[in-house]
């Protein structure tokens, strides 16, 4: 079966009636989509294993120095159809299309299903990847809560997994290389005129909790002058954060030196920063009350680590002065950082000179990108012709995904 069929297969799962998909770490459509997968690899004939973590992995033979493909099934809240399916289902059917040719792997050859790679749910990205590699303690994780309140180890017993077997996984050190395809997230690939490219490194980028405190009060009371209102310095920091990532937005990608002399082909991207408050919560989040808290969240990305920490702070700086402006408090952790990626340089010009594809910097994070602190890993990306993502209108198509399922074929038969 072809991707687009795996994919048509589970079209329905999640669908929202706003025509988006909400597919979160452990809630119905996750769990229906693990049942799926379960499904489709018993039908290629994989062993299906499932660690501490509940990253799902098929196998192809047993051993080390195996080749790992996949990607992830959940999703943000209204997001699109692609971003995670497109690649396990790409990596499904690379498989069966490897398979009825007669050819087998010279190294095992293994599937994987991340769990919660979009942080949807407990507010961490690449959550499965990260306790896998360790690179999130167990406990914290553990400890991590939903919008409901309840915590990531209450939710895994209610699914009936032991939330005490999270952890460093043992599959991990069999691993030789990770490679996975993915929708392109962004647009570069289609007025290009090229249908695949190949990542060569990851933006480094954060998630941050900023929470406003005023005073509550009754809206129609309480003169102007009297309120100490924390929308005002969320809604001035929303401002901010959109002007300073602008300043450094537009530049071209500019990679090491080290690093473009290691490549024969231009790295591609687009450089400077960006800056999303996506996320907030008003309380008490009544239509005649002054809110009394504002909790917003901030995604912050920049195409170097100084970049980032220069936007975050100069962020910050301006959301604590319209704070203190209006007598209001502020209060901001860092809920999540990553650090930049550049995927092993041998590794992706290797695939991209077996494909002849482009190579491109991205500024959305990966599974891969976690795995990368590991092991040598690559990515794929399959034309989106408007760019869109994480959202209903992200696509790709059809002929497009059945090219990305053949480039990844010819990199499995390459590497395996």
């Amino acid at each position: 079966m072809g991707a687009n069929e795996l994919l048509a297969e589970i079209e329905a799962v999640g669908r929202t009636a706003g025509g988006g998909y909400t597919r979160l770490a452990w809630d119905g459509a996750t769990m229906q989509l693990r049942e799926w997968f379960a499904g489709q690899v018993a039908a290629l004939g994989l062993e299906l294993t499932e660690d501490g973590n509940g990253n799902q992995i098929a196998w192809w033979g047993q051993g080390s120095d195996a080749l790992l493909i996949g990607s992830h099934l959940d999703s943000v809240p209204e997001g699109g159809p692609l971003d995670g399916p497109l690649g396990v289902s790409s990596a499904l059917a690379a498989v069966a299309q490897l398979k009825a040719s007669g050819w087998t792997p010279s190294r095992p050859l293994g599937v994987v299903n991340f769990t919660d790679e979009e942080g949807g749910r407990f507010g961490v990205a690449c959550l499965g990847s990260r306790l896998a590699t360790g690179a999130i303690s167990p406990d914290t994780a553990m400890g991590l809560t939903d919008d409901a309140g309840d915590s990531l180890a209450d939710v895994l017993r209610s699914r009936g997994h032991d939330p005490r077997a999270a952890g460093p996984s043992d599959w991990l050190s069999t691993i030789k290389y990770y490679v996975e395809l993915h929708v392109e997230q962004g647009r570069w690939l289609a007025p290009h005129g090229e249908a695949i490219g190949v990542a060569s490194a990851i933006w480094p980028h954060g998630r941050y909790r900023f929470e406003f405190c005023g005073q509550g009060n009754h809206a129609g009371a309480t003169a102007m002058a009297d309120r100490h209102d924390p929308m005002l310095a969320y809604a001035a920091t929303v401002l901010a954060a959109r002007e300073l990532a602008e300043k450094g937005d537009g530049s071209p990608f500019r990679p090491p030196e080290s690093m473009a002399e290691k490549e024969n082909r231009p790295l591609l991207g687009h450089g400077g920063g960006r800056a999303t408050f996506g996320r907030v919560q008003v309380s008490p989040g009544s239509t005649n009350s002054i809110p009394s808290r504002v909790t917003a969240w901030l995604d912050a990305r920049a195409d170097a680590e100084p970049a980032l920490e220069a936007l975050v702070a100069g962020i910050v700086a301006r959301a604590e002065t319209a704070a203190a402006a209006d007598g209001t408090t502020l209060a901001v952790r860092a809920e999540s950082t990553t650090g930049a990626v550049e995927f092993d340089h041998t590794l992706r010009h290797r695939i991209a000179g077996l494909l002849d594809a482009p190579v491109l910097a991205t500024g959305a994070g990966h599974d891969a990108g976690i795995l990368a602190a590991k092991l040598p890993t690559a990515m794929l990306f399959v034309r989106n012709p408007t760019g869109i993502s994480h959202a209903p209108e992200e696509s790709s198509t059809p002929d497009d995904i059945d090219a990305g399922v053949a480039a990844l074929a010819k990199v499995i038969e390459d590497l395996g």
